[in-house]
């Protein structure tokens, strides 16, 4: 599998990122129309092994390596992300209505460099038409729904599009996470500080209560280019509110990720945008570690930002991470990613239980 994404890569690459993104998801949604394909293909990457399984705010999770939100904004192609091997996908974002996201083009790759660029805005077919698919999701995998708010609603009134987004996904989906974090939706970010977010989260946790949800967790997604000060503030925050876990981190804004002179040049002349994939890593890991010192285990976390690989995952793991996701990889190293990632720490796991 891996030796023929390499064959069809650089046909894929050839293309703009959005048009191979389509072009990609044209054929997932022909692939799952064909009875029978996805139960094979799942059987050829070889599900995962039961000893990845593992217990995260109270969902039972298969594996610890998902798909993060971005990619499968409308939960569009569950069935083919279960084949592939995720033990869970994260939708969205899912905005309470239906908005085109910013103007095109709004998606880079730096393939040498494997990163990627985006400033999608949140394009959104809105949360009415996500949830029909939702109804129809696969069963054995575990779904998260990443909602967040229109772009043309103030800050003021974020609390009304959470709530409104919220009520229509949450109903459908193992768990929420309310992405705060994107650059990319003016403003958006501001919501992390301590004023807006405590707010917010208290207005979430009403809304569940209201819905008779109290067992669903509610995760709240942050970036990495908080100062070491506005991200102890942030999580402070979210342990005062009763939320279920963090998630960390979204896209950054920081070009100096980015190894070449040549590349960096070529991401300035593209203008704004987050950017993720491999030299997120260090970054991303660097506010994971210092989000669970605060948090002494107190709440989960979700560890995203430049995982790869296995070793990747594993060491987002071992530094106290629940879970792991990932979606840059995949875009540059084919659909056989998660699979060889989950037999890699399949292999140490069952080690390790020989050790003990």
């Amino acid at each position: 599998m891996f030796s023929l994404y390499r064959i069809a890569r650089p046909l894929l690459f050839a293309l703009p990122p959005e048009a191979a993104h389509t072009l990609a998801f044209v054929a997932g949604g022909a692939a799952k129309a064909v009875p029978g394909l996805c139960r094979a293909m799942e059987l050829f990457f070889g599900g995962i092994s039961p000893s990845l399984s593992r217990s995260v705010a109270g969902l039972d999770f298969p594996g610890p390596v998902g798909l993060a939100a971005g990619l499968d904004k409308g939960a569009q192609l569950l069935p083919i992300w279960k084949a592939l091997g995720f033990a869970f996908v994260e939708i969205g974002t899912v905005t309470p209505r239906p908005q085109p996201g910013n103007p095109k083009p709004r998606s880079f790759r730096l393939a040498d460099e494997e990163l990627a660029l985006n400033r999608m805005g949140f394009n959104s077919e809105g949360a009415e038409i996500v949830a029909k698919r939702l109804k129809n999701r696969p069963k054995g995998l575990v779904v998260g729904g990443n909602i967040g708010k229109n772009k043309v609603t103030p800050e003021e009134d974020a609390l009304g599009d959470y709530r409104m987004a919220y009520r229509i996904i949450a109903p459908l989906v193992d768990y929420v996470a309310l992405n705060i974090s994107s650059p990319n939706t003016p403003g958006l970010r501001r919501l992390q500080a301590p004023e807006l977010l405590g707010p917010l989260l208290e207005g979430m946790l009403q809304t569940r209560k209201e819905m008779g949800l109290e067992g669903q967790p509610i995760f709240l997604k942050l970036a990495p280019d908080l100062n070491n000060e506005e991200l102890d503030s942030t999580v402070d925050a979210a342990l005062a509110s009763g939320i279920s876990g963090l998630i960390a981190t979204n896209t950054t804004l920081d070009r100096r990720i980015i190894q070449s002179e040549a590349n960096r040049a070529k991401v300035n002349k593209w203008g704004d945008g987050g950017l993720s994939g491999r030299a997120l890593k260090p970054k991303a890991q660097a506010v994971q570690r210092q989000i669970l010192q605060k948090l002494k285990g107190r709440l989960p976390l979700i560890a995203c930002g430049g995982i790869s690989s296995a070793e990747d995952a594993l060491e987002s793991l071992d530094m106290g991470a629940s879970l792991a996701q990932l979606y840059t990889a995949l875009i540059f190293q084919g659909p056989g990613l998660v699979s060889r990632m989950h037999s890699t720490m399949s292999i140490r796991r069952n080690f390790e239980l020989e050790l003990e």
